[in-house]
C-alpha cells in the first residue's frame, strides 16, 4: 500500500508551499514533491501600470523581502529608461538591502534554525521554539532580539517603514538619511558587530557539535548562482555568477540571464524553468541562497566577514555542498551586513540630500534589475512601451531558483532516512537547553 506523508508549509510567503513524500509498499522512496501552493501573479498584475508604480507594488509580494523587491524592480525601470542615479542614492539603496539582510538573517538563525540546534531535533516540539529559547537563554534571546530591532528601525529609517517601503524612485531615493538619525545609530553600531561575531561564535560550535549530521545528511552536489561584484560578494549590484559543482565559475550580465540560468524559460516565473539545463551543464540543477552566494564568491566585502569565510573554507572546502552549511553561510553574511551598515553610516553620502536626478524620461525598452535577496537571487525583467506603460514582466525569485534544489535534496535525504536508514548511526550532540 502506498504511503503518503505531508508536511504542511510554515508559511507561504513568495509561494512557497508544503512537502509530500510518496513510500511503496517495500518502504522505498518513490517521490518527493515540495508543492508551489500559493501563486501570487504580480506578473500580471503590473501589466498596464505606470513604470514607476511597479517597485510601488511588488513589495507586497513577501512580508519578509519587501525590501529587495522594491530596489530590484527600481533598477530595473532605470535600465529600461537609461537612468544614471547620484553616488548617494546608490549608498542609500546598499544601506537600506543590508539593513534588511542583517535583520533576516538574525530572525531566520535565532528564531528557525537555533530551536532545533539547542533543543535537539527530537525534543518536544511545544518546546522546540524561539520563546523557549530566550526563556532558557535570556541573554542570547535578548542579544537576538536587539539584533533583529536594530535591522528593522534602520530600514525603517531609510525606507520610512520597515515593511513595503515606497522609497526608491526612478533616478534614486526620495530623501537622504537625517544627521540626527545616523548619528543615533552609530552610537549602537560597535554592539552589534560585537553581536554578530557572538552569533558567529554560537554557529560555528553549533557545527561543530553537530558535525557528524552536517558532513552525512544532505551532502547533495548542485550547481549554485548567485551574485558577486568582480568575484566580490555584493548583495546590491554585480554579475550573475554561476559555480560548478567543482568550483568552475561563470560569469554573466544580468541581462543575460537566460543564457546564464538556461537555454529557454517560460513566460512566467512560477512554471518549471528551473528545469532546464544551465547553458552547457548537463545535470540541470542549482541552487540559490546564503550557501550558494558564499560559493560563487571569491571572497568577502568586508574584513570579519572574509575571515569567517576562510574559516569555514578551511573545515569545509571552498565548494562544499552541504545542506546544513546553509546556517553557517548566512552567519558569515550576517557579519558583512552589519560591516557594511558601519562603513556606510560613516559616509558623508549617506546624508548628502543629492540623492535622486530629474533627467528620467520614459521611454521603450527592457530592464533588467538583480540584486540578492536573503534567500537568493532575485530578478525583475521589465518591458515598458514609448508611454512608460509596463507591457510585460519577468520576476525570478529565489523559490524559483531552488525548487530543483530543494527537491534533490529532499530526495536524498529521504531515502537515507526511509531505505539506507544511514541516520540512525549518526552522532548527536547533550541539548544546549532542555
Amino acid at each position: 500500500m502506498v504511503k503518503e506523508i505531508e508536511v504542511e508549509p510554515v508559511t507561504r510567503l513568495e509561494g512557497h508551499g508544503g512537502l509530500r513524500l510518496v513510500l511503496g509498499d517495500d518502504g522505498k522512496v518513490q517521490d518527493v514533491q515540495f508543492n508551489i501552493q500559493s501563486t501570487r501573479f504580480f506578473e500580471k498584475f503590473v501589466e498596464g501600470r505606470y513604470m514607476e508604480h511597479v517597485p510601488r507594488i511588488t513589495p507586497r509580494i513577501c512580508g519578509i523581502c519587501p525590501i529587495p523587491h522594491h530596489i530590484a524592480p527600481t533598477k530595473a525601470v532605470e535600465d529600461a529608461w537609461g537612468v544614471q542615479i547620484p553616488e548617494p542614492a546608490r549608498k542609500l539603496r546598499q544601506l537600506l538591502i543590508n539593513a534588511k539582510q542583517y535583520s533576516s538573517h538574525a530572525i531566520h538563525f535565532f528564531a528557525l534554525a537555533a530551536p532545533d540546534f539547542l533543543l535537539g531535533p527530537f525534543a518536544d516540539p511545544a518546546l522546540r521554539n524561539v520563546v523557549h529559547v530566550i526563556n532558557k537563554m535570556p541573554d542570547v534571546g535578548a542579544m537576538a532580539l536587539k539584533m533583529m530591532d536594530f535591522g528593522q528601525k534602520m530600514c525603517a529609517a531609510v525606507g520610512g517603514k520597515a515593511i513595503h517601503p515606497i522609497v526608491c524612485i526612478p533616478g534614486g531615493m526620495k530623501k537622504a538619511l537625517d544627521e540626527d538619525v545616523r548619528d543615533k545609530f552609530l552610537k549602537e553600531i560597535e554592539n552589534q558587530v560585537e553581536w554578530s561575531k557572538k552569533t558567529v561564535e554560537i554557529g560555528v560550535k553549533v557545527v561543530e557539535d553537530y558535525w557528524d549530521v552536517v558532513a552525512n545528511v544532505g551532502n547533495v552536489p548542485t550547481y549554485y548562482v548567485g551574485m558577486t561584484n568582480n568575484g566580490v560578494h555584493d548583495i546590491y549590484e554585480g554579475d550573475i555568477r554561476i559555480v560548478s559543482p567543482d568550483g568552475e565559475k561563470f560569469d554573466y550580465a544580468p541581462q543575460n540571464y537566460l543564457e546564464a540560468l538556461g537555454e529557454h524559460i517560460p513566460k512566467h516565473s512560477y512554471a518549471t524553468h528551473m528545469y532546464y539545463k544551465p547553458a552547457g551543464y548537463p545535470e540541470g540543477i542549482y541552487r540559490a541562497n546564503c550557501l550558494a552566494m558564499t560559493n560563487c564568491a571569491d571572497k568577502m566585502a568586508t574584513p570579519l566577514a572574509d575571515e569567517a569565510l576562510q574559516a569555514m573554507r578551511a573545515k569545509i572546502g571552498n565548494t562544499p555542498h552541504f545542506t546544513f552549511a546553509y546556517h553557517w553561510a548566512r552567519l558569515i553574511e550576517l557579519v558583512e551586513s552589519i560591516e557594511m551598515m558601519a562603513k556606510l553610516l560613516e559616509d558623508p553620502d549617506i546624508v548628502n540630500p543629492d540623492c535622486k536626478t530629474l533627467d528620467v524620461q520614459p521611454r521603450e525598452g527592457e530592464g533588467v534589475g538583480v540584486v540578492e535577496a536573503p534567500r537568493g537571487l532575485l530578478l525583475y525583467n521589465l518591458w515598458s512601451d514609448a508611454e512608460g506603460i509596463c507591457k510585460k514582466a519577468n520576476l525570478l525569485v529565489a523559490t524559483n531558483h531552488n525548487i530543483a534544489g530543494i527537491e534533490k535534496t529532499l530526495m536524498h535525504v529521504a531515502k537515507q532516512v526511509f531505505e539506507d536508514k544511514a541516520l540512525e548511526g549518526l552522532k548527536l550532540p547533550d541539548p544546549w537547553i532542555k
